[in-house]
């Protein structure tokens, strides 16, 4: 191969690579209606924290964060994970670290988690993020964290069809959806917000399936972006950490 060859083929693989990093990830826009976080759960440390190595529940951002100090972990980012009950045990299906706590609710009843379909939001033992129908959940010992909470937000693409636009039901939202190149969005609305608008969020995103966390009680703790609310008294806590230098 002759000099010239060599350095128009040198060149193609480094536009591939530049077109790469520009275009082949999902890019969030900005929404000021949102505070948001991009997750890939492939290099970054997510957990879902419940209890401490007391058996005592976190129930706030702030005790979660302090008890991370203690193991020389610093907290990037957390945000309640699902509904709970008064005893602030998870609503249906949680698994935490490959142990399942509470077993999948595939009863009916009242209320939004079951406003059908629901869902669950599972980590795999691959640390792929999976979100899926209650329906379709299906057990296995290759999932390491698990919740599961509802409504479903978005179904393979479209908006849950009992959602209507222009509702006057609004609350504070928060919630997950999975974006197109398979990280997670974390979203909490700043105000209150009616459930299409905080679906079609999602949608406008790529995301083929997105889960609602929980409503006014939902708090955010994302120090990059300024908003470090600590309070809470939750069932699941959803954490990213890095070890502190």
């Amino acid at each position: 191969m002759n000099r010239n060859r060599i350095i128009i083929l040198l060149t193609f693989i480094a536009l591939l690579t530049v077109g790469y990093f520009l275009f082949g990830q999902t890019k969030v826009k900005t929404d000021e209606r949102f505070v948001s976080y991009t997750v890939d759960t492939k290099i970054q440390d997510l957990k879902f924290y419940w209890k401490n190595d007391k058996g005592e529940i976190f129930k706030s951002i702030d005790n979660l964060k302090n008890w991370l100090d203690t193991k020389n972990k610093k907290l990037n980012f957390a945000m309640n994970g699902g509904m709970f009950k008064k005893d602030n045990s998870p609503q249906g299906l949680f698994i935490d670290n490959g142990r399942q706590i509470i077993a999948l609710d595939t009863t009916k009843g009242n209320g939004n988690f079951y406003l059908m379909p629901n869902g669950v939001f599972y980590i795999t033992t691959d640390n792929l993020p999976k979100i899926c129908k209650t329906s379709e959940y299906k057990e296995t010992r290759q999932i390491k964290y698990a919740t599961q909470s509802g409504p479903m937000l978005v179904i393979d693409g479209q908006i849950h069809s009992a959602f209507k636009e222009g509702s006057n039901n609004l609350n504070i939202r928060n919630g997950v959806g999975i974006l197109p190149d398979n990280k997670l969005i974390f979203a909490m609305s700043r105000s209150e917000i009616n459930f299409y608008d905080f679906a079609d969020y999602f949608k406008k995103l790529g995301c083929k399936n997105a889960l609602y966390l929980d409503g006014f009680v939902s708090r955010t703790y994302l120090p990059e972006q300024s908003w470090t609310q600590t309070d809470g008294n939750f069932g699941v806590i959803i954490g990213v950490t890095t070890n502190k230098k």
